[in-house]
């Protein structure tokens, strides 16, 4: 909720709260509104874990919602299943997050799955024509979590990256790892950055003479901050895209976008357009967790943790903002979305997140 990816909380906030608003105002669950407690762990994993602890002391506590940072969730774990909390994920994509050894498993995630995505972004490179890509990467659990899916992505094709670099948190330069990278042959880079270190890689990028720039295809977390406020003069030099999941502007389905799109409007002062929604993929993810949490506390008839837990990983399909979840859960799959709900995207002049496709 605060430093450099605090967009990304407030778009999941405002999400849970637009759900909250419809369950509640339909009589809630099981006859009893559902209530909001928010923490700010900060980025740290060590506070993400104080949070938890918590929450974990807050009378009728049924699920905690996640935020952008993976290094947190993965820190977070064994706390969650300590106590036995129901871990909604509508952002973090590190794939340890839900494939851990714990058993049975109290996480639950409506967001991109490293695994999945490390996939999907080559695919998209080479489909533009790129054949040597050049890996960026966080130096976290998030960082290695994408080094092995874009690996292992590659290597199924018979390929490897032309090279891998990594930076550390609060680097202020990575232009010796650019660098390295353009010598060894890439012709693209992918990165793997929050808002704060992504401004770095960028600016960097920016500063090569212009036929020494390479395009940079970026996983989704520099958009969980305001980034393209601080380097748009930078982003207009240099080819950017990035994976997202959902644009209220090409949402999958337009009925729904748009109920939710103007209680959006009626809630929050800052909406300006469909395209203009700050972080919308937070919004989404959280909005319909918020739903399939409420039907899985109902079909258990309960909130008692363990049971909601159960439903969880037995509810029928539910026809959501992201996709229709048909079903959303199973007891061997924890991740409702796949590589077919991902899209490239890229910044307008405006700081708008526009949906492309892939040439």
């Amino acid at each position: 909720m605060s430093s450099g990816a605090a967009q990304s909380g407030e778009a999941i906030r405002r999400g849970l709260v637009l759900a909250m608003d419809e369950v509640n105002g339909a009589g809630g669950v099981l006859g009893r509104p559902l209530e909001l407690v928010v923490r700010d762990h900060r980025g740290n994993p060590a506070r993400g874990i104080d949070n938890i602890e918590d929450l974990a002391r807050i009378e009728n506590l049924v699920a905690v919602v996640g935020g952008i940072h993976t290094p947190v969730a993965l820190a977070e774990l064994e706390a969650i299943h300590r106590h036995k909390i129901v871990y909604l994920g509508p952002w973090a994509a590190g794939t340890p997050i839900v494939a851990s050894h714990y058993d049975p498993n109290y996480v639950f995630r409506v967001s991109v799955r490293d695994e999945y995505a490390g996939g999907f972004l080559i695919d998209a490179a080479l489909k533009r024509g790129f054949r040597r890509p050049g890996l960026l990467l966080w130096r976290t659990g998030w960082g290695r979590s994408n080094a092995k899916a874009m690996t292992d992505a590659l290597r199924r094709l018979g390929m490897r990256p032309a090279g891998v670099q990594w930076f550390n948190t609060g680097e202020q330069d990575v232009s010796d790892q650019i660098a390295a990278l353009a010598a060894a042959g890439a012709d693209v880079v992918m990165l793997v950055a929050n808002p704060v270190d992504g401004l770095v890689a960028v600016r960097n990028m920016a500063q090569r003479s212009a036929d020494g720039r390479l395009p940079i295809i970026s996983h989704w977390g520099i958009t969980g901050g305001d980034f393209h406020s601080q380097v748009a003069r930078e982003i207009a030099s240099i080819d950017l895209t990035f994976l997202q999941t959902f644009s209220f502007a090409e949402p999958p389905f337009s009925d729904r976008a748009e109920r939710v799109y103007s209680a959006y409007c009626a809630k929050f002062e800052d909406c300006r357009s469909k395209a203009a929604v700050k972080s919308p993929v937070g919004t989404a993810h959280a909005y319909d967790l918020v739903h399939l949490l409420k039907k899985a506390i109902e079909k258990a008839g309960t909130t008692d943790r363990e049971k909601v837990r159960s439903a969880l990983e037995s509810l029928d399909r539910h026809e959501g903002l992201m996709r229709n979840y048909d079903p959303p859960f199973t007891p061997e799959r924890h991740d409702a979305l796949d590589a077919t709900d991902f899209r490239l995207s890229r910044y307008d002049e405006d700081g708008a997140i526009i949906p492309v496709s892939p040439q």
